[in-house]
């Protein structure tokens, strides 16, 4: 672990204020062009419900909403044969990104699904994002040979 990340604390974002709002309005364009970033119901939803985990890297020695450098969500949820993790919306704000930010999310999300009893954590990810590709492989998620199928409602 280098000295950027130690400097990185994950924490897991329990209630909606300005900061967690302002960040989510800097953060989710920077992930996707065709979603607009959730609003104060949307997040509060999410950091009130059982399955769901918003985690955010934030650098302690920064105020404000720019403390937020980065978040994730941690979706649990059991299935007939275990607890199953899924990683989902993984976002580092680019001027953050090549620090460590997105591998401290990343292993704060594994341990917190190995704690909670999960079995596995899965995630996505688009081949272009090729950064992030090679950090989950060195995490130790294989790729799977399997077909994602969506149907958009």
């Amino acid at each position: 672990m280098t000295s950027e990340q130690q400097a990185i604390e994950v924490h897991e974002a329990t209630e909606v204020d300005d900061a967690l709002m302002a960040a989510m309005a800097r953060l989710i364009p920077q992930l996707s062009n065709s979603n607009p970033p959730p609003d104060g119901d949307a997040l509060e939803a999410i950091v009130s419900s059982d399955s769901s985990v918003l985690l955010l890297a934030v650098d302690p020695a920064v105020p404000g909403e720019k403390a937020i450098l980065g978040a994730m969500t941690l979706v649990l949820f059991r299935i007939p044969t275990g607890l199953r993790a899924w990683i989902e919306d993984v976002v580092v704000d680019e001027a953050a990104r090549g620090h460590g930010v997105g591998e401290t999310l990343n292993r704060a999300a594994i341990e917190w699904a190995r704690g909670a009893g999960a079995t596995t954590v899965d995630l996505t990810s688009r081949p272009s994002r090729e950064a992030a590709n090679r950090l989950y492989r060195r995490l130790g998620f294989q790729e799977r040979a399997t077909n994602v199928y969506r149907l958009d409602l």
